[in-house]
């Protein structure tokens, strides 16, 4: 079962050619979704204004060598290993549903246009892959989704309350879920995967025709936003934030002592701190 190319054994029935027709009109929706965020929220021209406002506010400019060491920093620290996460739960569970969400993706693609029949032998690499990403993003998303959200870990709402900016994790989960469920109904050759099937395709269709109303997109904007971040920092303006300066040691310690001064002695728990929990 997880070395068998599912897709290949559903070509008995339903042509390669629409299969690929499908998937090419998923990526032509993430495109156009994704164009159509930019342009209605406006998000690439607050970019790039925010870019010129920070090089023209500069108290220092930023090299070219430098400028290279930023995007090698945004893209191993920001983008590969998520580092914009403090809590370390957080940053697994999303680790864990990015790098399974290429593996789940990259595969199908390569199922469905280099290996589309039974008559051309997949390598068992490949379905072995598409089931550990399909894995991968059901652990890390309903570990997310039932442990780790805010709304559920801080302030105790029910898992099961659903709202608008939920749509793309629960469909993220729900294609992935029903992808795998059908792939292991057919691979045993039970009645009713044709019917899981046809859920498979909505959901996916959903997910990826709903990238404009979904956190899909933000996937393609943070890489810049913390590149434009880190840029802010090099060049003293940090954003029009309040920074500490390093070489100040006065100023260091009269932030600590604030910090002091304003938190609490305790949580309710003697000398011991109760974790947030809710509010």
């Amino acid at each position: 079962m997880f070395t068998s190319n599912p897709f290949a054994a559903l070509s008995a029935s339903i042509p390669p050619t629409v299969m690929q027709i499908y998937v090419l009109a998923m990526i032509f929706l993430v495109a156009a979704g994704t164009l159509f965020d930019i342009v209605h929220k406006g998000s690439a021209r607050y970019f790039f204004q925010n870019l010129r406002k920070s090089n023209a506010k500069a108290k220092k400019q930023v090299g070219g060598g430098e400028l290279v060491s930023i995007a090698v920093q945004t893209a191993v620290v920001d983008v590969l290993a998520s580092g914009e996460f403090c809590n370390m739960r957080r940053r697994i569970a999303h680790l864990l549903t990015m790098y399974g969400f290429l593996l789940y993706v990259g595969t199908t693609v390569l199922m469905v246009f280099c290996y589309p029949t039974a008559a051309m032998a997949t390598p068992a690499i490949v379905p072995q892959l598409w089931w550990l990403g399909g894995l991968m993003i059901c652990v890390g998303g309903y570990w997310f989704w039932f442990f780790i959200r805010v709304d559920v870990a801080a302030e105790g709402n029910s898992p099961f309350r659903v709202m608008r900016a939920d749509l793309f994790v629960l469909s993220l989960l729900a294609s992935v879920t029903l992808g795998l469920v059908w792939a292991w109904m057919q691979a045993k050759g039970m009645a009713g995967s044709t019917v899981l099937f046809g859920l498979y395709i909505i959901a996916t269709t959903v997910l990826f025709g709903s990238v404009a109303w979904s956190k899909f997109a933000h996937m393609f904007f943070k890489p810049a936003a913390a590149f434009e971040k880190r840029i802010s920092k090099a060049n003293g303006t940090a954003e029009n934030l309040p920074t500490l300066s390093r070489d100040d040691p006065e100023q260091q310690e009269r932030h600590s002592m604030e910090l002091l001064r304003d938190a609490p002695m305790n949580m309710g728990l003697g000398i011991k701190r109760e974790a947030p929990r809710h509010y």
